[in-house]
């Protein structure tokens, strides 16, 4: 007899049988809210590269789970790492995208752009241009092709969503997605520039830029 579990942990990414990603979101957070009180107490004593190293380095797995509506909560958490490396308190008007950017750290979905971006580009294998499903040249020669589908569980998947962003990146950096090294090095300046929140507010941005 099978038996069916609400979720599952592999390679240390927990699984929810909904695939939501809540319960792994939910195991994160607790993890993170330490991580604060460990940055607060050891920030008198190392160098800000260090705290920034420390931050980076908190979640894993972001290609896959970092677009659910769940990873709002880990923004915040995010935020809050942030007023802790720059002592500003949470009544202070300060643009957080504005400190984002001083620090030189992205914002948790822009984060999610990059890493997502880095594994499409280094499994194209995975992925059809839409070369090869046009035989007419067009502006969209480069790239890669997305399936129609009315499945919500599909569109919000990491296949589909990645190849929405792929699509909507600007060309000088499409382009160059062949190398990989530059392709990341190129694509993370855009992304620091710009410090998206959302992947609505990505999407809008190079809609307003065609």
């Amino acid at each position: 007899m099978i038996t069916t579990i609400p979720n599952l942990q592999f390679l240390g990414i927990y699984i929810h049988d909904s695939i939501n990603w809540s319960c792994h979101i939910e195991y994160i957070i607790p993890k993170l809210s330490s991580a604060c009180y460990i940055m607060r107490s050891i920030k008198p004593f190392v160098s800000l590269n260090t705290l920034k190293t420390t931050c980076c380095s908190m979640v894993y797995g972001l290609p896959f789970w970092g677009n659910s509506p769940h990873s709002l909560k880990l923004f915040r958490m995010q935020k809050r790492i942030i007023r802790i490396m720059i002592v500003c308190t949470r009544k202070s008007r300060v643009s957080y995208r504005n400190l984002f950017r001083r620090l030189e750290i992205l914002p948790f979905v822009s984060q999610c752009i990059l890493s997502l971006m880095f594994f499409m580009v280094t499994n194209k294998n995975l992925f059809i241009l839409s070369s090869e499903n046009h035989t007419k040249s067009t502006r969209q020669f480069n790239n890669l092709y997305q399936p129609v589908t009315d499945l919500t569980i599909y569109q919000r998947g990491v296949y589909n969503v990645g190849i929405k962003i792929f699509n909507n990146l600007p060309p000088y950096i499409k382009d160059i997605s062949n190398d990989v090294r530059k392709f990341e090095s190129c694509l993370k300046q855009f992304l620091h520039i710009h410090s998206f929140y959302s992947i609505e507010e990505y999407l809008q941005y190079k809609s307003i830029t065609s």
